[in-house]
């Protein structure tokens, strides 16, 4: 109950002077009460918070120093050991001596940009951070500590007077395809042996995706995505591209269809008949079976292979799956493609085999006219022939087997046309032999 409540209860109770006397030392006491309940939490609220900031300032280094210097200071005293109480006193004294470091504003206003935030492996990712002093009076030097990866960068920012910007540029080199997560930026003031420091976030975490290598298929190349007819089914239609017989003319066919030189001389009404076609659909099929590739070179050739392949089809506005033992890849536009096997790995054998991925892929895309079934050299073609015969029935399957350093080459497994692959500039020739 609040002040004011308790005096309005006591003054409904009536003119006992016990009551009277209780309303008048609560009517006295009721400003002095508001503030405390009002203005001292205000009050105290900062200085609370940065009190608890404060508590997480100091290093394992620093505690160890300070309970060090304690534990010494306490056996000197029990055992009268005065050589002992000055290496306490000294410990404690140097924990002290570090903290005026910490004193000084951070109030600065900080900025980091990302040139890109995507970029291709073996390109070099540039951004910049960008520091202003907002105030209306100068502020000390301090470092700023960048996260990048599992790794750190630092930058020493100077003195700033009143609306000063101090600027770093940085580059990120990408050796390897993966999703570098660049942040948060932190300022950090402390003392020259790192005993303390004060941190303030300043900017959030961003991803810097690396993409795999891809290659563009040229005309001939390609030729193996292309349906500028599209591909004839076995479902009739009354009305498609693809001719396929004559039949007699029913009630509700389409007048447009009828075939005059027929009717005249067979005497009744000739209509064509044509196959059902549809567009291409493609389903790229890609192992992530660890055990299927010898090596780190071969799965990273096989991502990139899958990546061409399926950036070349959606260039083209076809209709691409891209599938994984364990998911599926986002497929809407080439960067989803790109930034969804960005971030894929090799899994253990019991995440699936060869032949797992080619029945997730059938039961997923049933309907596709045209399969990739991508693995590494230690698939056997006794492994590609049971994979095959699991892939969407009405599909061309081609499989490719990707071994980096290998010669091109191809062969066929039953229906199967198997192409080894040795380097991303191999998949165009190859598909060309297609």
């Amino acid at each position: 109950m609040s002040v004011t409540e308790q005096a309005r209860a006591a003054d409904r109770a009536g003119g006992a002077p016990a009551h009277r006397a209780r309303l008048a030392i609560l009517r006295a006491l009721a400003p002095l009460m508001r503030w405390w309940d009002e203005g001292l939490g205000e009050l105290l609220a900062e200085p609370w918070a940065q009190a608890r900031a404060l508590a997480r300032i100091p290093s394992w280094v620093a505690w160890s120093l300070v309970g060090g210097g304690a534990a010494l200071v306490a056996v000197a005293i029990r055992w009268d050991w005065s050589e002992v109480a000055a290496m306490g006193l000294a410990a404690i004294l140097l924990v002290a001596v570090a903290t005026p470091f910490l004193a000084g504003g951070m109030g600065h206003a900080a900025r980091l940009d990302l040139s890109r935030d995507r970029v291709v492996v073996g390109e070099r990712a540039v951004g910049a951070i960008e520091v202003v002093n907002p105030a209306s009076r100068a502020v000390g030097a301090l470092r700023v500590e960048l996260q990048v990866g599992k790794g750190v960068a630092e930058f020493a920012v100077p003195r700033l007077g009143a609306g000063e910007t101090h600027e770093d540029l940085f580059t990120i080199p990408t050796h390897r395809r993966a999703v570098l997560s660049v942040g948060p930026l932190r300022a950090l003031r402390g003392d020259p042996l790192g005993l303390l420091a004060r941190q303030v976030e300043w900017v959030p975490r961003q991803d810097l995706y690396v993409h795999p290598r891809t290659v563009t298929l040229d005309a001939s190349a390609k030729g193996l995505l292309q349906d500028l007819e599209g591909l004839p089914t076995r479902d009739l239609s009354s009305a498609d591209i693809s001719f396929h017989a004559l039949r007699e003319y029913v009630p509700g066919d389409d007048r447009r269809y009828v075939h005059w030189r027929s009717s005249a001389r067979t005497g009744r009404l000739m209509v064509r008949q044509f196959e059902e076609t549809r567009r291409t659909q493609l389903a790229v099929a890609l192992s992530s079976n660890e055990e299927e590739y010898r090596a780190e070179e071969d799965f990273e050739l096989a991502i990139s292979c899958a990546a061409s392949i399926a950036v070349q089809a959606l260039r083209e506005e076809r209709q691409v799956a891209v599938m994984l033992q364990d998911r599926s890849v986002p497929s809407r536009s080439g960067r989803s493609v790109l930034d969804g096997l960005t971030e894929v790995g090799p899994t253990p054998l019991r995440r699936g085999t060869l032949v797992d991925l080619a029945l997730r892929t059938g039961n997923a895309v049933p309907g596709a006219s045209v399969a990739v079934l991508i693995s590494g050299p230690h698939a056997t073609p006794a492994d590609i022939a049971r994979a095959a015969a699991h892939m969407p029935v009405a599909a061309q399957t081609i499989a490719l087997v990707c071994e980096a350093g290998a010669t091109l080459t191809r062969h066929t497994i039953g229906d199967v046309a198997v192409l080894t692959i040795g380097d991303l500039s191999d998949l165009a020739p190859a598909l060309r032999r297609l």
